[in-house]
């Protein structure tokens, strides 16, 4: 059996959109998240836009995304990986909404860094004593 770490970040994005296709098809905007360490993805999901209620109830989306929606959608998500320098840790998150029958991403890419990882790295004795002096 592979493990999460042995499949490439886009081999796991794909089943990210997978897994969320029966949720997409039930919504036309909100925002898929995917939480990366060690370059796996971790945890992942929707946040769906707020909902909209009336007279005491709320209305569900009346459409989804379509398949052919989906798709696109997905291959944007995967290009979205390029863009991706360098760090292993991080959130990338896809905004998305349905705009004239199209959908619409915007992609924010987070990287997350440790201060303790960067101080097992490059120990104090490594530094030079003016750049310490200077912050008291």
């Amino acid at each position: 059996m592979l493990k999460s770490e042995q499949l490439s970040l886009a081999r796991q994005m794909d089943m990210v959109f997978r897994e969320l296709q029966e949720e997409l098809s039930g919504l036309s905007s909100g925002t898929v998240f995917v939480q990366i360490r060690n370059n796996v993805i971790g945890k992942f999901g929707i946040r769906h836009n707020p909902l909209s209620g009336r007279s005491g109830s709320f209305a569900a989306d009346k459409e989804g995304l379509t398949l052919s929606q989906q798709a696109s959608f997905r291959l944007m998500a995967l290009e979205s990986l390029n863009y991706k320098r360098r760090w292993t840790h991080g959130e990338i998150s896809y905004e998305f909404a349905v705009r004239q029958g199209m959908v619409a991403v915007d992609a924010t890419l987070e990287s997350n860094y440790n201060m303790a990882n960067l101080m097992i790295r490059y120990p104090r004795a490594s530094h030079t004593d003016t750049t310490d002096q200077s912050y008291g």
